[in-house]
């Protein structure tokens, strides 16, 4: 979608797009799972446990942070990231409202 007809898109819609966009990769999953298991850690604790270089994962802890469900405070020369756990609640409501709008038709009784 290019970026000239974002505009005719809901908020809601770009935001939803925006949370499947970072939540669709499956490191982003197994580094935001750690982080849930851990309750907070380093970046060189993802690169031992991932097994991604550390370049890579701070490109996708930048993406993770870039929808507020990150948090990261200073403790020496590194950054300890932990869950945002406002941001937690009102991502997994967006979802929960988006999901449960209304029973899905289902198709699979068609005769196409």
């Amino acid at each position: 979608m290019g970026l000239s007809k974002s505009h005719i898109f809901s908020k809601k819609h770009q935001d939803l797009a925006l949370f499947f966009r970072v939540l669709s990769n499956p490191a982003r999953l197994a580094i935001i799972e750690h982080i849930i298991k851990q309750e907070n850690c380093i970046c060189g604790d993802l690169v031992n446990e991932i097994g991604l270089a550390q370049p890579t994962i701070s490109q996708h802890l930048k993406e993770i942070k870039s929808i507020g469900l990150l948090k990261g405070h200073i403790e020496g020369p590194q950054i300890k990231y932990c869950i945002d756990t406002k941001r937690w609640q009102e991502i997994k409501q967006a979802l929960e409202l988006f999901f449960n709008q209304s029973k899905p038709f289902d198709c699979s009784n068609d005769n196409k």
